[in-house]
């Protein structure tokens, strides 16, 4: 039964760090993400879209 044990806790040594990895790179997605839509945010045309939606939001009447 030891010895089970033991391999099974040698396989999961090799798996240290996998987590950490997997979330280093969804947050780099994330980021990248973030980075485009600012870029595409910063443009004339969505701008005007944006403040358009946003006044007739506000209007009243």
């Amino acid at each position: 039964m030891q010895r089970v044990a033991r391999r099974f806790a040698e396989r999961l040594a090799g798996e240290r760090g996998a987590a950490t990895a997997e979330y280093a790179v969804a947050t780099m997605a994330a980021v990248g993400f973030a980075g485009l839509l600012v870029i595409i945010l910063r443009g004339d045309e969505v701008r005007g879209i944006l403040t358009d939606l946003v006044r007739n939001a506000l209007t009243v009447g």
